[in-house]
């Protein structure tokens, strides 16, 4: 906290996969991508967390890289899982997350954040930025598995760095920065700038079928789980109640057609998102989770009228 604002603690861990181990796009150490040798560590509570699933999904990954998922509710001793987990021969199972850390660096002492990228060979975390592993698995294991599914084309980057950068600083990171502040000027600022930038995304998406056009790519999934987990838990739990995403005609036809996507339906569990978020003590000290609002995620949209050519590479 800085002034009453929220501000997010950098990740620690970035190492990357390859196809055969190179160095990764940035000259990051890297491992060599191998079946049921790696394992997402996640909760569906988190969004951050949650576009990781979904890339796995969308990759076809899901034989190849392992999935075990957290309690939603944070509790004294951070993530727990509800029964011990496999970790991999050197470090055995665990209860708690924080054991995935202090396995990778015994005098870890930062934050201990899901999602997780962890390494059953080497017993060590690879990566713990969300940003970093849809990169990853996106394109590292796609020899193993054929699908050639491309969510970062080059001819769409830049689009998508344009609009990644203020999605994350206004939404992905501005419901926090709203939910977590500690004073109203720095509730006030954080609420402008979300609900600008949801207008201007309606703006958008009046005339686009996805943010970079045509494509769906991965700001589509990097916006979609702030989306899906607005009106159950921002809204309310947050205090970002000047407009609900129902209120918004093009963004909540946007948010039907990707939950109804395949594969990304499964990554979302709306209770456990609920708990999750009502569960924070400072936030909801009665713990009390609201019986709605009901929403039909699953009813038709409207985003046919507009052009669009799926997933590159199709």
């Amino acid at each position: 906290m800085k002034d009453g604002a929220f501000h997010r603690e950098p990740t620690r861990f970035r190492y990357w996969i390859t196809t055969d181990g190179r160095s990764g796009p940035d000259g990051q150490p890297s491992f060599a991508a191998e079946a049921g040798r790696y394992r997402l560590f996640v909760s569906y509570l988190c969004p951050w967390a949650s576009r990781t699933i979904a890339m796995r999904n969308l990759k076809g990954l899901q034989e190849i890289v392992g999935l075990t998922a957290a309690n939603p509710v944070l509790g004294e001793d951070g993530w727990i899982y509800d029964e011990p987990v496999d970790a991999g021969t050197r470090v055995g199972r665990v209860r708690y997350h924080h054991q995935l850390y202090t396995a990778s660096d015994p005098g870890y002492s930062g934050k201990v954040s899901v999602p997780v990228l962890w390494d059953m060979q080497e017993g060590r975390i690879v990566n713990n930025e969300s940003a970093d592993i849809l990169r990853i698995l996106n394109s590292a294991f796609d020899r193993l598995t054929g699908n050639r599914l491309d969510l970062y084309p080059a001819a769409l980057r830049t689009a998508i760095d344009r609009w990644n950068e203020p999605i994350y600083a206004c939404v992905n990171n501005g419901v926090y920065r709203a939910g977590f502040a500690k004073t109203q000027a720095a509730y006030d600022e954080a609420v402008v700038s979300l609900f600008g930038m949801l207008d201007e995304l309606e703006r958008h998406l009046d005339v686009n079928r996805y943010l970079a056009g045509e494509y769906l790519t991965e700001a589509d999934i990097r916006l979609f789980v702030t989306l899906v987990r607005f009106d159950v838990a921002y809204h309310g739990a947050f205090k970002c109640n000047i407009r609900r995403i129902e209120d918004y005609p093009c963004l909540s036809n946007y948010l039907r057609e990707l939950y109804q996507w395949p594969g990304i339906r499964e990554t979302v569990r709306i209770d456990d998102i609920k708990r999750g978020y009502y569960g924070i003590q400072h936030i909801n000290p009665a713990g009390i989770v609201p019986a709605g609002p009901a929403i039909d995620f699953d009813r038709p949209h409207d985003r046919s009228r507009l052009a669009g050519l799926g997933v590159f590479g199709t």
